[in-house]
């Protein structure tokens, strides 16, 4: 991990976004970290930490919760039937 101040990263961003690929840099000001540059390998990586720091995202994951936790949700297998439900192909001709 490298720590740098703001000043630093402005003046060699370029030197400190490669270093990123390898390692977390931590941004400070005043000392105090205020940001940081994380090596990111593919898409996967953007999506999850672009979900882990939604705010709307977690508003809705702690409705959800709540709702679950009031009884309000579908059991497990409920929920993976209905799934299966809707992935199949809807020009087969299903049998029950």
């Amino acid at each position: 991990m490298k720590i740098a101040s703001v000043a630093e990263v402005k003046a060699k961003f370029s030197a400190y976004l490669k270093a990123s690929e390898e390692e977390l840099v931590v941004i400070t000001r005043n000392g105090k970290a205020v940001g940081v540059l994380l090596p990111i390998e593919d898409d996967d990586d953007l999506e999850r930490l672009a979900l882990a720091y939604s705010k709307q995202f977690r508003s809705l994951l702690d409705n959800a919760r709540k709702e679950i936790a009031a009884g309000k949700g579908i059991s497990h297998d409920d929920f993976w039937n209905d799934s299966e439900l809707d992935s199949e192909d809807p020009t087969e001709e299903r049998s029950e």
